[in-house]
C-alpha cells in the first residue's frame, strides 16, 4: 500500500511511453467499436434498433425541417419525432429532442443539405478537427493529437453524435485567444457558445473578475447579432416554441430524468439519483454553482497563472450546470490540457499527475460505474481537479511569496 501510496502521489507511474501506449491502445478501441457498429447497422439503424449517431437524428430532423420552412416544429415532441423517422423511412426510431436555440438551426440546415450519412461525417469530422487544432494550438507537442484523439469522451461523444467537439473548440479556443491578446476573438467564439447557454453561467464570472471588457463587449454583441439573424431569417414563433419547450425540456429530460441519471454527471443528477426530491436537488447545485463562482473570481482576479485560470473555467464550467452529459466531458481536455502545460512548465506537485489521469480515463467509466453503484465518478473527478487547481494556484503563490522573502533577506 506504502508503494502504491507513493507512487499516485508522485505520479512516477504515468511515464510517456505508457501515456503513449494507453493512448493507441484507447484509440485503436474507438476506431474498431466505430467501424463495427457501423457495419453492423442495417440501413442506419444499430442493432438496438436506434439511429447510428443517435443524438445527430434530432439535429439533422431539424435540419430538414427548417428546409421546409417548418423549424418550429422541431421544439414540438411529436413532430419533431415523426420527421425523425420520416428521415429513416418510417422506422420506428426512438425520439431525440431538439433543445438548441433557434440560432442553431443553421448548423441543422447546412447538415440537412446532404444524406444522413453525409450529415452526419460532416458534423462528426469536422467538429472533431476543430477540437483536435485547438488541443494542438495549446499545447504545441507531438503527442498532443494522439492523447487529445485517444480521449475516451471523444468516443462517447462520437457514438452519440453529439456538439461536444464543438464546445470544446470554441471554449478552448476562446481561452487561447485571451492568452493571446485577441480580446475581440475570444468574445465571438464566447458568443457562439450560446448554443448550449448552461455552460457559460460561469464565464461572466471570470471576465468581470479579471476585467476583460472588450471580450465582454464581444460576447454580447455576438449573441445579440446570433438572435437578430434568427429573428430575421425564421420569424419571431419559432422564439416563441423554443421557450415553450423549454418547460418540457427541464421537467421530462432533467428533473425527471428522462436522460437517465447515470448519463448526467451533476451534483443535481447525484442527488436525484440518490433520491433527493428536486428541491433540495437545485438547492446543492446552486450551492456548488455559488461556491464555483467564489473560487473563480478569486482566480482570475489574482495573479495566478493563465493556465490554472483557464484549467478552471473549463471545470467549472462542466460542474455549474444540473445538466451536463457524460459526452459533454470532452470539455475536460480543455482543463486537463492547460493544467499539464502549467505542469510541464513549473513541475508537478503531489497528486497532480494521478488527478489528470483520473479525469482522462472517467469519461470511459463514469456511466457504467454509475448505473452499477450510484458513485457519480465523473462528478467526483472534476471537483477534484478543479479543487487541485485552486490549491496549486495557491502553492505557486505561496512558493512565489517564500523566493521573495529570501532574495530579500539576501
Amino acid at each position: 500500500m506504502t508503494t502504491i501510496g507513493s507512487a499516485l502521489r508522485s505520479g512516477n507511474w504515468l511515464t510517456a511511453a505508457r501515456i503513449r501506449s494507453y493512448s493507441w491502445l484507447l484509440l485503436a478501441f474507438t476506431a474498431a467499436a466505430v467501424a463495427g457498429w457501423i457495419a453492423l447497422s442495417d440501413r442506419l439503424i444499430d442493432r438496438n434498433g436506434k439511429p447510428i449517431g443517435t443524438d445527430f437524428s434530432n439535429v439533422y430532423a431539424a435540419g430538414v425541417l427548417t428546409l421546409h420552412g417548418k423549424a418550429g416544429d422541431a421544439y414540438d415532441p411529436p413532430l419533431q419525432h415523426a420527421m425523425e423517422k420520416a428521415v429513416f423511412d418510417g422506422r420506428d426510431v426512438p425520439f431525440f429532442g431538439w433543445h438548441y436555440p433557434p440560432f442553431f438551426f443553421a448548423i441543422a440546415a447546412v447538415t440537412a443539405l446532404l444524406p444522413y450519412a453525409g450529415g452526419l461525417a460532416l458534423w462528426v469530422v469536422s467538429s472533431l478537427l476543430a477540437y483536435l487544432a485547438v488541443m494542438r494550438a495549446i499545447l504545441p507537442r507531438s503527442e498532443t493529437l494522439l492523447v487529445a484523439a485517444a480521449f475516451p469522451a471523444v468516443f462517447v461523444n462520437i457514438g452519440h453524435g453529439q456538439n461536444a467537439f464543438f464546445t470544446a473548440a470554441l471554449l478552448g479556443g476562446a481561452l487561447l485567444m485571451m492568452e493571446r491578446g485577441k480580446p475581440w476573438i475570444a468574445g465571438v467564439l464566447i458568443g457562439l457558445l450560446a448554443y448550449k447557454p448552461q455552460f457559460g453561467v460561469l464565464i461572466p464570472i471570470a471576465l468581470l473578475a479579471s476585467g476583460r471588457w472588450p471580450t465582454i463587449a464581444a460576447a454580447g454583441l455576438t449573441v445579440a447579432a446570433l438572435i437578430a439573424i434568427s429573428f430575421a431569417v425564421l420569424g419571431t414563433d419559432v422564439w416563441h416554441a423554443f421557450f415553450q419547450s423549454m418547460t418540457f425540456t427541464q421537467t421530462v429530460v432533467l428533473e425527471q430524468g428522462g436522460t437517465g441519471w447515470e448519463k448526467i454527471q451533476s451534483v443535481f443528477s447525484a442527488a436525484r439519483h440518490w433520491g433527493a426530491d428536486v428541491r433540495t436537488a437545485y438547492a446543492l447545485q446552486t450551492l456548488l454553482a455559488l461556491s464555483l463562482a467564489g473560487g473563480l473570481a478569486w482566480l482570475w482576479q489574482s495573479e495566478a497563472a493563465f493556465d490554472l485560470k483557464a484549467s478552471a473555467l473549463a471545470s467549472a464550467s462542466l460542474l455549474a450546470t444540473p445538466y451536463v452529459l457524460d459526452y459533454d466531458l470532452v470539455v475536460l481536455a480543455v482543463a486537463i490540457i492547460f493544467f499539464v502545460r502549467h505542469g510541464l512548465a513549473d513541475g508537478f506537485r503531489d497528486y497532480e499527475l494521478s488527478v489528470l489521469a483520473a479525469a482522462w480515463i472517467v469519461p470511459l467509466l463514469s456511466r457504467s460505474v454509475a448505473g452499477l453503484t450510484t458513485i457519480p465518478l465523473g462528478l467526483i473527478v472534476l471537483m477534484g481537479l478543479f479543487t487541485l487547481t485552486l490549491r496549486r494556484a495557491l502553492a505557486d503563490r505561496a512558493s512565489e511569496i517564500d523566493g521573495h522573502a529570501r532574495v530579500a533577506q539576501a
